[in-house]
């Protein structure tokens, strides 16, 4: 579930150097009300606050958790960005814009190979039988477009691809992120970028970097999303300016 408005608001002032805070917030309805909320209470106490709302995934328009289209992998391009502008001591309105210059250059699409299960529920949040895929799944479990009965991880590749180039077209190079939904091994998770990489070729699309791991996760389910965002040189420099969180580090 959401974050509380008032942890989000102690948050922010926690992270406040005086230039204002942006908020990041993937598309679902609790995030977006709580976040609202948290905004509001946050410029009360002096805080200017900045929101960006990601809705990358181009598996449904619309679910049982949001109003438009859920917001996924490319939460971590819209972060690494415009974290990276932030750095540089741009201002919050030139961070802001880059962040929905980065979400509205990005589409995502997902599949699961299992259920998630959840800590408060205990067990799978839905049934997924053996031998069987769901195309199109949302990071908290939420339904895809279709289930089918399983497929080698090149014809995953090529729905995921396809989902993701019919929407976005892109005529630049572009950032890719292969993203494990919590339970796929890397190996697998390599293997199938692989797929995808060859699949990009024989689209004619450039690739400028690509991302393979886990980031936007669903706990323990098994699956994978495909992130692409188009990108220019100003893009790709915040994306290779150097960073050292948990999550990411490099050019330290």
């Amino acid at each position: 579930t959401s974050p509380v408005p008032d942890q989000m608001v102690r948050a922010a002032a926690a992270v406040d150097s005086g230039a204002g805070v942006l908020f990041v917030v993937k598309n679902y309805t609790g995030d977006v009300l709580n976040f609202d909320m948290a905004a509001e209470l946050a410029e009360d106490e002096g805080i200017q606050v900045a929101k960006v709302l990601v809705n990358d995934d181009v598996a449904v328009t619309d679910s049982l958790y949001t109003a438009g289209r859920r917001g996924t992998g490319a939460t971590l391009f819209v972060e690494k960005i415009a974290g990276a502008a932030a750095q540089e001591g741009r201002p919050l309105e030139q961070v802001e814009s880059l962040a929905r210059r980065v979400n509205d250059s990005s589409r995502s699409f997902g599949f699961a190979l299992s259920a998630v299960t959840t800590p408060a529920k205990g067990t799978p949040t839905f049934d997924l039988p053996a031998g069987e895929l769901e195309l199109g799944i949302g990071i908290h479990g939420e339904p895809g477009r279709e289930r089918r009965p399983m497929m080698t991880s090149g014809e995953i590749a090529e729905a995921a691809v396809d989902a993701v180039l019919t929407d976005l077209a892109p005529r630049n190079p572009v950032l890719v992120l292969v993203n494990g939904m919590g339970a796929t091994p890397l190996l697998e998770l390599y293997g199938f970028n692989a797929e995808v990489q060859r699949i990009l070729r024989g689209r004619g699309v450039a690739v400028a970097r690509t991302l393979v791991g886990n980031y936007v996760t669903s706990l323990d389910m098994a699956g994978a999303s495909v992130t692409l965002c188009e990108i220019d040189e100003e893009l790709l420099g915040l994306w290779d300016a150097p960073v050292s969180t948990p999550g990411l580090r490099w050019g330290m």
